[in-house]
Formats: C-alpha cells, structure tokens, sequence
C-alpha cells in the first residue's frame, strides 16, 4: 500500500489532513441529525442502513418512526416481518430493510444484543459491509473507522486528483487505501462525520463551494482548475422499458395480494397479483382494464397494466391473501402498488 500512496503523500500529512477536517466539522459540520444525540449503537446501525442510497431529509422521519416502534434491538429482533417491512414502505431497496432485520436477530443471538465494535464481528452481521462496519466503529464507538460512500469518493477525486471511473475495482482500491491511510486514531466521530458533510454540503457534485472548504489549499483539482471536470462521470446507458400486468379482484371488504418470491422486484412485500404477458394477451379479449402506471427502477422503467380478474382467473403460484381495506397499512407494499392502491380505495371506507 506504502508505494501505491506515495504520490499523494507528499501533497498533506496524514495528520494534518485528519486536523483540517475535524476543525472544520466541530465548527461548520451537522450536529443535529436525530442519529447524532446519542452515541447508540443501535441508532448508529438503523440509520447508517437506511441512509444506503437514501438523501438524509428523506430518512429523517423514517427514523424516527422506526425508533417509536421498535425503540431498541430487542424490540426490532422480536417484530413480525410484515410489520417490519410495513414501517419501511417507501424508503425503497428493501432488501436492507430485511437485512437490518435479520441483524437484529443475528446479534441478539450470537452477541447478546450488544452490538459488536470489532470490524471482523461486524462484518459477519447480515447487511453490514466494510462502509457500515466503518460507520458503526466511528459514530458508535469514536474508533477508527474507515469509509467510502459516494461523498467521500468525490471528495478523494478532486482533493488528489483521481482521474478515471471511480467504480472500477482498481479505483475503489486506491480510494479505500487513501481513506484507510488518512483515517487519524483518534477524534474518529468527527472526523467521519466532517468527510460526510464536506461531500454533502461543500464539495457537492454540481457547484462545489470550494471557498468554504479547509481542504482548498491543497486540492489537486483546485490547484489545476479540474474541480467541474473531476470526478470523470461515466456516460450513462439508456434504462430499457418493460411491461408488467397485474391483477385487480376487490369488494367492499378489501383486496386480493400476493406475497412477492424472495427473488426479483419488491422481494418478499405483498402486491398485486401479477401474470406474464402471453397470459395477458389471451385474456385481452375479456378482460377488462383497470388502470395503470409507470414506476422506474435503477435498471428499467416498468409500464404497467391492472386488469380485472374473476376468482376463476386469480390462480397465480405464489402465496396470497384477501387482505382487508383498513389493514393495508399492516403489511409491506412496493411504494407504486400502495400509491395505487390509496387512489382506489373504497370512499368512505367500510366499518370494521
């Protein structure tokens, strides 16, 4: 690692690096985030995994009900999946949301519901990767704990002026060696916490505010007027459209939903029923439509249709329920199914 950093030593001390950054974060940084008010592993870890491709204003109020219902690891370890699920509709990429489950049950198992501060340890956790063992080390356990998020790669590619597409497999090495080598041994809440609000606040993808950083007079790409050319952005492919069909039976009472595969879109929430396409086309002719929309993942838009079925057509091969109007609220649902849903319920609802 030594040789393969040397070229970037000489430009700023490891020390005097973590000095500029932790100054900076104890007078200019955020210190008012609800994760922020107590070092506890257990927020550290919810909030870490929801804030996974996720803005902070959006997360905020998901935390905070989350730790309402589920205010400790027992609480959340001890919860009904469906009900786990439920509480995280709308945040998206759900597979965190049963991964952080799943660490709930995992370290009251095996660490008795002590978070653990070991990197080995945490890292035998379901869902926790280097960034979050990182994270939980530094904002939990003021340990040192080395991460690399999408702000933080921004910030490495024009304080040292890495050039190239930073998702590589070699310049996700060389970044993480830089982040491992400048990550001080001390002061490591701070210093974390001021790498993530330089990238969130002053070295922002679009009109970086370099005036304000502690870092500008020794920044590569400041130095060398690249700060808009770097980090080099790989052109983006275009997103396919696909079709999807779905299948609407409803009465009064409530609506019939199927329990998604652990595999694929929307693993394990309950939805509409949904059928292939040659199934669709050979009940076009009676089929009536219901409505549509359009929802677009990372990968592809999907264009969907909602038709009407009868008990005789709902078949479908996995499991299902008649689930009740006013219980819809109870259960895991993708975000654009409970959007539809909302627009079709039943005015006014019946009483239960």
């Amino acid at each position: 690692m030594q040789s393969s950093l040397s070229s970037f030593e000489t430009q700023i001390d490891a020390g005097q690096f973590a000095q500029l950054i932790v100054a900076w974060q104890q007078q200019h940084g955020r210190h008012d985030l609800p994760w922020q008010r107590e070092a506890n592993p257990y927020h550290v870890l919810v909030s870490e995994l929801m804030l996974q491709q996720t803005q902070v204003t959006t997360v905020i109020p998901y935390f905070e009900r989350w730790l309402q219902r589920f205010p400790s690891l027992q609480h959340l370890a001890e919860a009904h999946t469906d009900e786990v699920m439920a509480l995280w509709q709308g945040l998206g990429y759900y597979s965190r949301a049963r991964n952080l489950h799943r660490a709930a049950q995992q370290i009251c198992q095996d660490y008795a519901g002590t978070i653990p501060s070991s990197t080995d340890e945490l890292r035998e956790i379901a869902g926790i990767g280097a960034y979050t063992a990182g994270a939980i080390r530094a904002f939990a356990y003021d340990l040192d704990g080395v991460i690399v998020d999408g702000n933080v790669k921004r910030l490495f590619s024009r304080f040292f002026a890495i050039e190239g597409d930073l998702n590589t497999s070699a310049k996700q090495r060389q970044i993480w060696q830089l982040a491992e080598h400048y990550t001080p041994s001390a002061d490591n809440r701070s210093y974390a916490q001021g790498l993530l609000d330089l990238g969130a606040t002053i070295c922002t993808p679009r009109q970086p505010r370099c005036h304000n950083c502690p870092l500008l007079l020794h920044c590569q790409a400041r130095q060398q007027d690249r700060v808009a050319e770097l980090p080099q952005r790989k052109e983006k492919a275009t997103i396919p459209t696909r079709d999807g069909y779905f299948l609407w039976h409803a009465d009064d009472h409530g609506i019939v939903l199927e329990q998604r595969p652990h595999q694929g879109i929307w693993p394990t929430l309950w939805c509409l029923p949904e059928i292939d396409a040659a199934t669709a086309a050979a009940w076009s002719a009676t089929t009536v439509l219901h409505g549509c929309f359009k929802h677009t993942f990372s990968h592809y838009k999907l264009q969907a249709q909602i038709l009407v079925a009868n008990a005789t057509s709902i078949s479908t091969t996995h499991p299902q329920r008649h689930i009740a109007w006013s219980q819809l609220d109870q259960i895991g649902l993708p975000a654009p199914i409970a959007k539809y849903l909302q627009r079709h319920l039943p005015n006014p609802l019946p009483s239960t």
